[in-house]
Parts: C-alpha cells; structure tokens; sequence
C-alpha cells in the first residue's frame, strides 16, 4: 500500500476514498505491467472511474490519412445532427503517450459538447512505444489540419479550430498550437483549453516531489511513461516551455493541485502572461491529476469540469 506523501495537504473527502481505494488494491501496478496488458487494465479502470457515455445526436467513427500514409482514427461526438458552420474542437486524450484513447474519454468529450454546445473531434494518435516521439504530436497536428482543410467527410462547415487536451495529450494540444502559429492551416485556431499538462519536461518542480507517491499518478508511473517514450526535454513537440510562447492562442489552463504536473501547468500559464497571451487559470483544490476522467469515483470532479467549461464558454464568447 502506498502511503500519500503529504498528510498534512488537503484532500477532499471523495478524493481521499477514491485514492485510498486505489491504494489499497492488490496486485501489480501498472507501471509492472506489459504495455498491453497496462492498456487493457488502464481502459477497464478509466470507465469504471468516469461517468457513463450518455447518449448523444452525433457520435461517429471517422478517419482520414496521414502525411507519411498511415489512416488515423478520429471520434466525433456533437449534441445535433445538424449544424450550422462554427467552430470545432480537436481533443487530444492522456494517457502518458502510452495509455489512452478515444473510447476511455468518450464520456468527458460528450460532455464537453454538451455543455458547450460544439462538435468534438478526439483523436486516436499513435502511442509509444510502438511509435516514440513526436509521432503522437504529429498525428494531433495532421488532425487539425485535416479538420481545417473542411472535408467533406465531416457534417459541417469548420470556421476555426479550439485545441484541447489533458496530461501529455494538454502538451500535444499545446504544441500543435505552435505548429499551427508557425506555418497556418486552412483555419485560425481561435484557443486553447488545456488540463495539468506536462508542459515542461526539463525542470523538477515542487510538486513532482511533494506529490510523487501516493496520489495516483506517481513517480515510478511517470518513469514507466518516460521509458517507453524516451521524450526529449528540448523539443517542443513533448515539451513545450522549450519553445516560444509568444503569439499563440487565448488559453484556459486547469491544474489539480495534488498533482505531481501541478507546477508544470503554473508555469505554463504564467509564460502565457509573461508573452502577452490571455490565459485563465483554475487550479481544483484536494484535487488529483486525471480528474476529468474520474467523476463517477470522485463525484466533485463533475463540479470541477462543469466550472472550467463554464470559465471556456467565457473565453471563447459563448457564455
């Protein structure tokens, strides 16, 4: 059993029973597993932590080719059969560039359309170790791309493009920004909104080592991450506080402050600032990373999700 590193931290109460719970579990950890089995595992955990995928007009398998050939898969999730020209968000799921995919965070991208009342296009990038850095990236910028390009695949007019994320999928939503601010796609991208990201991979901030065991996402997990993915500290494609902040789009940056990437995505709002980049901060308190994918084990985290749309409906002029 893991102990948490910081008793005296506040932690609230459907956190601690939800933490302990995964604490307490018997057998291996997924950091000791094979990366399969750790996908499976990590799947079967991520739907019984979320809320179920409540039904929804529009949800859709589409795919489209990348440069290099490979066909991406793509998910769309939206509230109507029909709409008008307007913008889409582009989601980029977690999952530590190993984990992860469209079916896990179903339910959280539905509601992302739901409560802002836009079409939802996640992603299912290429993942590591299969496919190391920066290949994740470079599929989430293809995405986008595409999207932009109005194919006629999709049931609507795109106007511009919202780019979205958490953990290293923030990053990848992060980066593909800056590779859209560096050479322009068909459409502008209009924002950004981006939860605990790990935003800047060569610094050991505070919280790494003040959350590094006994909150879930710990730091033998992150070494598990960081061996199959082999990510480089200096490219901005896994990192992107090694690369320009300056000129990219207005941001809502969301931490959870028992997270161990907590100072990560501080830092990155406040580089936001200091390049003259609007960005809105919410920091969960006795919140744990993940959190977005977790509101049926931590019913308060429905609250935190349902603050930061309303904070990004705000940003981008719906609210």
């Amino acid at each position: 059993m893991q102990n948490r590193a910081m008793s005296e931290a506040f932690i609230r109460p459907d956190v601690a029973a939800y933490v302990d719970a995964v604490n307490a579990a018997a057998g291996p950890r997924l950091h000791q597993m094979s990366v399969p089995l750790a996908r499976r595992v990590a799947s079967l955990l991520g739907r019984r932590a979320d809320l179920p995928l409540e039904r929804i007009a529009t949800d859709r398998s589409l795919s489209f080719r990348s440069d290099d050939g490979a066909e991406l898969g793509l998910r769309l999730f939206d509230v109507r059969a029909d709409r008008e020209p307007g913008p889409v968000m582009l989601y980029c799921h977690g999952g530590g560039w190993v984990l992860g995919d469209t079916g896990v965070y179903a339910s959280v991208c539905a509601e992302i359309a739901r409560v802002l009342d836009l079409p939802v296009i996640a992603v299912d990038y290429r993942r590591a170790p299969e496919w190391p850095s920066p290949s994740g990236q470079q599929d989430c910028e293809a995405a986008a791309r595409w999207i932009a390009s109005n194919p006629c695949e999709l049931p609507f007019r795109t106007t511009e493009l919202l780019l979205a994320g958490d953990s290293c999928g923030g990053a990848y939503a992060i980066s593909t920004a800056m590779a859209l601010r560096d050479a322009p796609a068909a459409l502008p991208v209009a924002a950004q909104l981006i939860f605990y990201p790990s935003a800047d991979l060569a610094t050991r901030y505070a919280s790494f080592r003040d959350y590094a065991t006994g909150y879930l996402l710990d730091k033998h997990l992150m070494r598990w991450f960081a061996e199959n993915f082999a990510p480089d500290d200096g490219d901005f494609r896994a990192s992107p506080m090694a690369w320009d902040l300056r000129d990219l789009p207005p941001a809502l940056v969301v931490t959870a402050e028992l997270d161990p990437l907590r100072d990560q995505g501080r830092a990155f709002a406040a580089g936001l600032r200091d390049a003259d980049v609007p960005v809105v901060t919410q920091e969960a308190k006795g919140m744990v990373h993940a959190f977005i994918t977790m509101r049926r084990a931590i019913p308060s985290a429905a609250e935190e999700l349902a603050k930061a749309l309303a904070a990004f409906r705000m940003l981008i002029g719906r609210g």
